[in-house]
């Protein structure tokens, strides 16, 4: 069997399938993954599911009737070793050769690991698959403290899951605030006063540099200060890797992930890749990027399916993140640089804001706490590269519905519109 072959069952792998066969792919469709569960949800890994108010069943994204009625032919707990361009096929780790017309690759990304003394001891943790989950929840029900090391979104989410289920929680963060690379410091702030109002210690600027068991029962992580935190249960969330060796090793261009245009097309024929381990020239950021996130990596599947299909569809979406803590919604969409000019729409104290960021009086990003409806008029204006001024976007009592729409903003709108019906 040839066709499309794919090597990854998350929301790029399974959103290329669909979208291949929406766009009229009538050759045969592998799915080949490493993990043996259905291709499953992963945002409520961190919080729904991590409470005990998810089901695992309730995590299913597609299930076996599914694919089988799409003639997707699924191949679980199969890992893929090697993949062979000139001969085009690929090499499972059981020696097994799968034959391909077209691969897709959708490794996805693992979590970064701590690198330390004593980072092989049991009780620490990490957060990217539904395996990981199901250990951290059994050890999270059992554990009465908990250190995170990281301060990014997994970080806060575990945090906010643990506080509420409460966990004496102490977080760890090697930069100067949190989700430093990802929102404005007035959202870091929020977010700081939101998680020590529930008891979440947060320490900033201390680097972990071991973990050594406590006396008694436990471990102690070990700060660059000499200062020492105590806890049943540790949770790394630094960040993740791109899982790009296999096209690396296959010669296939990478540069933190793999590298793809806008039809997910790598540098070698035949080949695409789409979702977090793929890295693409993002127009609203004007510069290459890695994102990871549900949105990237179900559009990008939606442009590589089609493309591969013989219907070819570029990729311009534009990113959006979301995160849940406590009762506070963080949605972000754009991308902003350090330098823009922040300006805040709403009330902070009320815990119902958002950041508008400017580069020489464009809009190019927005990050909003439980203000949903900001996030979908930026997506529009943003992706038909429309400005309210910085002044109107401050002023609560100017209706950014209103702003003047050229024929080519209500264009670029309707295409955001249709984008966002489709996704």
């Amino acid at each position: 069997m040839s066709g499309l072959l794919i090597i990854g069952a998350s929301y790029a792998g399974v959103q290329s399938a669909i979208s291949a066969r929406e766009a009229g792919y009538q050759a045969p469709i592998r799915i080949v993954a490493d993990e043996a569960d259905l291709p499953y949800q992963r945002p409520p890994l961190s919080k729904g599911f991590l409470a005990g108010s998810v089901a695992h069943s309730n995590l299913i994204l597609r299930g076996a009737d599914f694919f089988a009625a799409q003639q997707i032919d699924m191949k679980l707990a199969a890992r893929v070793v090697r993949i062979d361009r000139d001969a085009r096929r690929v090499e499972l780790q059981d020696g097994e050769l799968i034959n391909y017309d077209t691969l897709l690759i959708a490794t996805g990304s693992r979590a970064r690991k701590l690198v330390i003394p004593g980072h092989d001891r049991d009780g620490i943790c990490y957060l990217r698959t539904l395996d990981d989950a199901v250990t951290l929840k059994r050890r999270l029900e059992a554990a009465s403290s908990v250190i995170i090391i990281g301060g990014g979104f997994i970080g806060l989410e575990v945090a906010a899951t643990a506080a509420k289920a409460d966990k004496a929680v102490t977080l760890v963060e090697a930069g100067a605030r949190l989700l430093e690379r990802s929102v404005s410091p007035l959202v870091s702030q929020f977010l700081l006063d939101l998680h020590r109002s529930r008891g979440v210690e947060i320490r900033f600027n201390e680097t972990v540099i071991g973990i050594e068991d406590a006396d008694g029962a436990g471990h102690a992580v070990i700060c660059s200060d000499g200062r020492r935190v105590h806890g049943d249960l540790i949770i790394v969330g630094i960040g993740g890797i791109a899982n790009d060796e296999l096209a690396s090793a296959a010669g296939i261009p990478c540069s933190n992930g793999v590298d793809v245009d806008s039809y997910g097309r790598t540098g070698a024929p035949n080949i695409f890749a789409a979702g977090d381990c793929s890295n693409h020239f993002n127009s609203f950021a004007g510069r290459r990027v890695r994102l990871e996130s549900v949105q990237n990596a179900t559009d990008q599947g939606k442009s590589a399916g089609a493309t591969i299909a013989g219907k070819p569809e570029p990729y311009v979406s534009v990113p959006r993140f979301w995160s849940d803590q406590y009762d506070a919604k963080l949605q972000t969409v754009g991308l902003a640089a350090p330098d823009d000019t922040a300006v805040v729409r709403g009330d902070i104290h009320a815990g119902r804001f958002s950041v508008f960021y400017y580069r020489d009086r464009k809009l190019m990003a927005v990050d909003s706490i439980n203000r949903p409806g900001d996030q979908m008029i930026a997506r529009r204006l943003i992706a038909a590269a429309r400005s309210p001024s910085p002044e109107q976007a401050a002023d609560m009592s100017f209706d950014l519905k209103t702003v003047e729409q050229s024929r080519e903003t209500r264009e670029g709108i309707e295409h955001a519109e249709a984008e966002a019906q489709r996704s």
